[in-house]
């Protein structure tokens, strides 16, 4: 049976309140609820999940006429809510990980397609991660299609990947398109369209190397101390100090769970959400301590077994990585440390940085970094930038500028 946006809104909101969400979250969804409600009006107010789709696709704020964040993230939100409550009856309000989100193909073939490349992707044993990047560019390549009118990846030609690559443009660097074009073009690859393929190669994007920056020994010393005096909380400080002294991933931090801590051997042993290999690494006397106090004395009472949860009502696991990225750039704001976009991935390169500084050799670093091949660890040459102007050669004698 057919049911209004109002219907189901209310069972959404009693649900909510049931799970022990905010008020203030609870009426960020009623607000969301009415905006929904408003758009289904002149269809009767029934949802569908094609209503849903079109409305997670509308981000521009009518107010400023601007592309908004927020607006997008509380829209794609409660059509993900709807969508559970209409396929299975019942609310899924589990928090949902970065690139799982947002707009869906409505029409039958380019849903199955999609559909397709998600099984094709867990059948080879891609990670979660993986397969939500991937997953996420070949959705909205495909919802770009289907809102010029396009109902089959047969009616695609070149230039509607050109001109998806250039819609990008409004909310991506330039810069960051090397990577919508590596994810995009594995999936036009397996839908055989290979001449989708060469329209993305003729959009010459390209990767760049840029030399990354890393922390000063006074900056890490800053961050360092502002984590051991209790300056953060111990959260905040477990997780920085995860990321400054292992440099694991954002994701393996999320999936950390209590059975991975060895704390009389003092060891982290974990599986690799991005490569699926196992690793062990120390365990730092600092970080153990914090780790111990935030399971201790901070953690919420809850049945799950991830290290890392929320603290407000419901108590799941962390599932985004701005998550962890907030935990570490409030640790920096409170050491002092300025001008950092301070990220795990600013911190492997961090961790990179140090080993090599200390002669370490870069199969040891590739193990320690948890990568799968230890050509990915050549990529943190660029950090040692004494041993880089080691390399640089002198200007012959009256060679021209």
């Amino acid at each position: 049976m057919d049911m209004t946006v109002t219907q189901i809104g209310a069972v959404v909101v009693a649900e909510s309140r049931a799970a022990g969400y905010l008020e203030s979250t609870i009426g960020r969804y009623e607000r969301t609820i009415w905006a929904l409600a408003q758009h289904a009006a002149p269809r009767g107010g029934i949802y569908s999940p094609g209503l849903g789709a079109e409305f997670a696709s509308m981000p521009i704020s009518p107010r400023t006429g601007r592309f908004s964040a927020q607006r997008r993230r509380n829209y794609c939100r409660l059509v993900a809510v709807f969508d559970s409550y209409v396929r299975t009856g019942r609310v899924d309000l589990s928090a949902r990980g970065r690139g799982g989100g947002g707009p869906r193909p409505a029409q039958a073939g380019l849903a199955a397609l999609e559909a397709a490349w998600e099984a094709d992707m867990a059948g080879r044993g891609l990670s979660l991660a993986t397969r939500s990047a991937y997953g996420r560019v070949a959705r909205g390549y495909l919802v770009f299609l289907e809102q010029r009118g396009i109902t089959s990846l047969d009616g695609a030609d070149g230039a509607s990947v050109l001109a998806f690559l250039e819609s990008l443009l409004d909310r991506w660097a330039a810069s960051s398109l090397f990577w919508a074009v590596s994810r995009l073009r594995p999936f036009l690859a397996f839908a055989g369209r290979a001449d989708l393929v060469a329209a993305v190669n003729l959009a010459r994007v390209r990767r760049s190397h840029p030399v990354i920056a890393v922390l000063s020994d006074g900056d890490q010393k800053l961050v360092v101390t502002a984590c051991a005096s209790g300056a953060v909380s111990a959260r905040d400080a477990a997780v920085t100090l995860l990321a400054l002294t292992t440099g694991l991933r954002a994701c393996d931090i999320l999936a950390l769970r209590l059975a991975d801590l060895d704390w009389r051997g003092q060891t982290i042993s974990i599986v690799q959400q991005k490569t699926g290999n196992p690793l062990t690494l120390p365990l730092p006397a600092l970080v153990a301590g914090k780790l111990a106090s935030y399971v201790l004395d901070e953690r919420p009472g809850t049945a799950d077994d991830h290290v890392f949860v929320r603290a407000v009502p419901p108590h799941v696991p962390l599932a985004s990585h701005a998550s962890v990225h907030s935990a570490i750039t409030q640790t920096f704001r409170k050491a002092g440390v300025a001008g950092v976009n301070a990220g795990t991935r600013f911190l492997r390169h961090n961790a990179a940085s140090r080993l090599l500084r200390a002669a370490t050799p870069l199969p040891t670093i590739s193990a320690v970094l948890g990568h799968a091949s230890q050509e990915s660890t050549s990529t943190y040459m660029s950090v040692d930038r004494q041993r880089l102007l080691e390399c640089v050669l002198p200007v012959p004698p009256g060679a021209r500028s």
